[in-house]
């Protein structure tokens, strides 16, 4: 596979509120370390990899500096402000990745549990398919509602997939998407369905039920226990 000047994005503005914790969850603690630099650790030593931007909550530039950028020996991260929304922060890492980048990943700074074989079946997917985006096959019967709360319908599981990140793209067609996407006023609750907007297909990368996303604290209970977990399998 040719080498493709491959930019990643990890947007981690958000507050996580959910967390009912003094500090924006990337921050806290997860085997000693933040959750977010688990997060960089995983794409700083992926060559395939060539850089991270890091868009992040204006007003924790310093906290992340301290306890995050300066705490270990990043080569690849590039901090940049983000925005109101989450859309609004993968905007403003979309413009401020390197000129010659060609593909995009886009993955949640929450994800701390990314393995690196994901993230290269991404790239070498998206290579094909221009659109990737990671997920796992629903464990759970899932149920359609109406507005009162009763069942419409129920899809057949073998069709439903968990949608986890990284979600992948070739650059321009995801700049593309979020610039039409900002014209019109959407706003998506991921980036592949603004791509999708464009009746661009997008194909599923199956990934790992341990790439976890931290929003509680019992999440953080559970990433524990998956990093115990992996110590002892490798």
């Amino acid at each position: 596979m040719e080498k493709l000047q491959t930019s990643v994005i990890i947007p981690a503005a958000g507050l996580g509120r959910r967390m009912n914790a003094s500090v924006s969850k990337q921050y806290l603690r997860l085997n000693g370390k933040p959750i977010l630099a688990h997060t960089l650790d995983v794409f700083e030593k992926c060559p395939l990899i060539n850089e991270i931007v890091l868009v992040i909550n204006p007003e924790e530039r310093d906290l992340c500096q301290d306890q995050v950028i300066a705490a270990y020996p990043y080569t690849k991260v590039k901090l940049v402000a983000g925005g109101n929304t989450r859309q609004e922060s993968v905007y403003a890492g979309l413009e401020a990745v390197d000129p010659q980048t060609r593909i995009v990943l886009i993955h949640d700074g929450a994800r701390p549990l990314i393995r690196e074989s994901v993230i290269r079946k991404s790239i070498a997917e998206t290579v094909t398919h221009q659109a990737t985006v990671v997920g796992v096959p629903a464990k759970n019967t899932i149920k359609i509602i109406n507005e009162e709360g009763f069942v419409e319908h129920t899809p057949d599981r073998n069709l439903l997939v968990e949608i986890q990140t990284p979600q992948t793209f070739s650059y321009d067609l995801i700049r593309a998407a979020h610039q039409q996407a900002r014209e019109a006023g959407v706003v998506g609750t991921d980036d592949a369905f603004l791509v999708e907007r464009l009746k661009i297909p997008v194909k599923i990368v199956v990934g790992d039920y341990s790439n976890i996303k931290i929003t509680t604290p019992e999440d953080l209970i559970i990433a524990e226990a998956i990093i115990r977990q992996l110590a002892k399998n490798d």
